[in-house]
């Protein structure tokens, strides 16, 4: 038997969650011998895009013999799309407002004629069946108890209400822990949330100020950050002594954060805690599905050189690992090394003169460049040059979540810059510094950030920029949600400003003093050999 996206079903290749649900029912009814042969699924996804709602379904783009019903809402960035074929709703888009994507799924999965409600079928649930269109609850209200809530996780409407009402669920994270709707992707936060709110009515208590760090404290972030500096705070037990934490040890989500807060602020006092890291940290490399690792070394701004590739190539052949990839940091990936030959590779890629590329950590991967003024026609700066200098100055620094930097030579942007962490567009009259791209779960441009002549003011601002997101961010809060969150005028205020620049440089050229240390090379040498032993319940320090 196979299930999921190994399986080809009829020609398709299912690439989603809820397809492997139903597999998974039709495969165990088979083998209870009850009647369970899969027949295919109909496919819907909720897409996180920053900032906006983006829903599609079915075959949304039409098609012969099929007809759309389009709503458009320049003014409000909102565009809707159903397909109907035969009668019937073959496929739907919706970009701005998707709350009633899942009604139009269901319509399409049930087959549901809709010529007596085709009149009002692309304004909604709640208008066409009659409910208020200005409640904003009203198309939740509406939904019947059987409609999937979370896709992901299979998760229906009376599902969620019932261990509301059943259990006493009073919060999201009740509701995620309980039935596990939000609890994947996120994208049907907000319908859980009026779920909640319907259900509770009066006895719904929004959520009111920041989130709290996690379940051993009532403090969010903002709030310890600033109690370790204020009250002079240079250990975890410290740290939970001041702000009374309800468990002795924390949890796996407040440890790493705190071990990251005070490897922040007393970058020469504090000994890093390495338990208090997820595994990929603790053990320099990334675990693959099979438990074997990815080993990632670094190249400076993309470039290598022959003999390194030669090092690469016999490592990989000296440990027979079977799969050797470019990635889209122009690096190369060593896949399917396994666990005891990791020193040992490491000790290899060292004698060639490489160390980590940090794939794995909280803090710089890469910096992206393209050929530049050297090579190309187009070229307006030496952009391979910035990006070597740029990483060979900032690695090894720990941030509160990766970062991804890059430098293209020019505004045609071959190295992609806009869509990085921090990025610099090289123009004829000196450089762009942007700020607050994202191209993963979640898709956004840069800002620009600032405009500077040189290359060392470019250093500069990105260092400034750097060392500003690494005082304020939250622990796995990446670039983009801290702009966000702190507004990109308070960022550009800060680096622009001569005297706060320089402060903030300083700090950064400070920390680097303690951070630019090889991993690789630190286990070789025998120091930090306890990498498989998992985050410990109880915490030991030696004395300060």
């Amino acid at each position: 038997f196979a299930v999921g996206e190994c399986a080809e079903h009829r020609g398709n290749c299912y690439g989603l969650v809820a397809p492997i649900w139903d597999m998974c029912r039709s495969l165990a009814l088979s083998l209870t011998d009850g009647e369970g042969a899969y027949e295919g699924s109909v496919l819907s996804t909720r897409l996180k895009v920053s900032g906006v709602d983006v829903f599609s379904a079915g075959k949304f783009s039409g098609g012969e013999g099929c007809e759309d019903i389009v709503f458009r809402d320049a003014g409000r960035g909102v565009y809707k799309r159903v397909v109907i074929e035969d009668g019937k709703v073959a496929g739907a888009v919706l970009f701005g407002d998707a709350v009633d994507g899942n009604w139009y799924f269901d319509l399409m999965r049930a087959g549901t004629t809709v010529a007596d409600i085709r009149d009002t079928l692309i304004f909604g649930q709640a208008i066409t069946e009659g409910l208020s269109g200005l409640d904003p609850n009203a198309a939740v209200a509406a939904m019947p108890d059987t409609q999937e809530i979370c896709g992901c996780n299979g998760v229906c409407k009376g599902s969620i209400v019932s261990a509301i009402t059943s259990q006493g669920l009073t919060t999201l994270d009740d509701v995620k822990a309980v039935t596990k709707a939000s609890a994947s992707c996120g994208s049907c936060t907000p319908l859980v949330e009026q779920v909640l709110k319907l259900t509770l009515g009066d006895d719904f208590k929004a959520q009111v100020g920041p989130k709290p760090m996690c379940k051993c404290t009532h403090h969010p972030h903002s709030a310890v950050r600033e109690a370790i500096l204020a009250q002079d705070l240079k250990s975890m037990p410290a740290v939970m002594q001041a702000m009374e934490w309800t468990t002795p040890d924390g949890c796996s989500s407040c440890r790493p954060a705190l071990n990251y807060y005070l490897l922040c602020a007393w970058p020469a006092e504090y000994r890093d805690d390495k338990q208090s890291r997820y595994i990929n940290e603790r053990v320099h490399a990334n675990i693959q599905k099979d438990g074997t690792y990815s080993v990632v070394p670094r190249m400076w701004g993309g470039m290598t050189t022959p003999d390194e590739l030669r090092a690469i190539a016999d490592v990989a052949d000296k440990f027979a690992i079977p799969a050797v990839k470019v990635t889209g940091g122009q690096r190369i990936d060593l896949l399917g090394v396994k666990k005891d030959d990791l020193p040992a590779v490491w000790a290899d890629l060292n004698a060639a003169g490489m160390v980590s590329g940090h794939a794995y950590a909280k803090g710089l991967r890469t910096v992206k460049t393209c050929v530049g003024s050297d090579w190309c026609r187009f070229g307006t700066q030496d952009s391979t040059g910035l990006g070597i200098r740029l990483e060979k100055f900032l690695w090894g620094s720990w941030a509160p979540a990766k970062v991804k930097l890059a430098v293209s030579g020019c505004p045609r942007n071959c190295a992609e810059a806009t869509c990085k962490d921090f990025g610099v567009v090289c123009v004829d009259s000196g450089f762009e510094i942007h700020i607050g791209g994202a191209a993963g779960l979640h898709i956004q441009g840069t800002k620009v950030l600032t405009h500077v002549a040189s290359e060392d003011e470019a250093v500069w601002v990105i260092a400034a920029a750097m060392q500003l997101y690494r005082e304020e961010g939250w622990y796995l809060e990446r670039v983009y949600k801290w702009m966000s969150r702190v507004g990109l005028e308070a960022i550009q205020a800060q680096v622009t400003d001569p005297e706060a620049r320089k402060a903030l440089y300083g700090r950064f050229v400070y920390s680097q003093r303690f951070a630019r240390l090889d991993p690789w090379a630190e286990r070789v040498a025998g120091r930090h050999n306890e990498e498989f032993t998992p985050m410990s319940r109880r915490m030991e320090f030696a004395p300060a």
